[in-house]
């Protein structure tokens, strides 16, 4: 494969992730009804007595039911979430259109993927996320930072 080919690939899983990143934030409680369905817990609607993941997901999808039927205007908030990542989705295809002319894109996407760790270890706990769902959160910069720098190298080549 040439470089261009790689980077391309490259750059096209780190858009890939932006975009189903972005669309999963707009059915957030469809997803987490999902989510409890394939854990076993669709019909529980208290989070008391469980513990670990099946703790949080439920906790979550009790807060997202309270919060939608009584104030639906907060889901706007991660559409607006949504449409970021799929807005910053599409300053990457210049890189992949062009990756020589564009290594600022990849630059500037590194350093997001950089400060989301700290972002979740300084806001996580503010916000009363648990340590597990923080390191998940984390893991989203570090596996998007891979194939950027990547790119960036063999960018720098060309």
């Amino acid at each position: 494969m040439n470089p261009i080919s790689k980077i391309r690939l490259l750059i096209g899983l780190f858009i890939l992730g932006l975009v189903l990143s972005g669309i999963t934030a707009f059915p957030l409680l469809r997803e987490l009804n999902l989510l409890c369905s394939i854990l076993g817990v669709s019909n529980i609607h208290n989070p008391d007595g469980y513990t670990g993941l099946t703790w949080w997901i439920l906790l979550v999808r009790q807060a997202l039911e309270q919060t939608y039927s009584r104030f639906p205007f907060i889901a706007y908030g991660t559409d607006w979430l949504a449409f970021g990542h799929l807005t910053i989705a599409l300053f990457f295809i210049g890189p992949w259109i062009d990756p020589a002319r564009n290594t600022w894109v990849l630059r500037a996407g590194l350093i997001a993927c950089v400060a989301v760790i700290p972002l979740a270890l300084i806001c996580g706990p503010i916000r009363g996320i648990p340590f597990y769902w923080r390191l998940i959160d984390c893991s989203f910069g570090v596996v998007g930072f891979i194939p950027l720098w990547l790119a960036l190298q063999l960018s720098r080549k060309l």
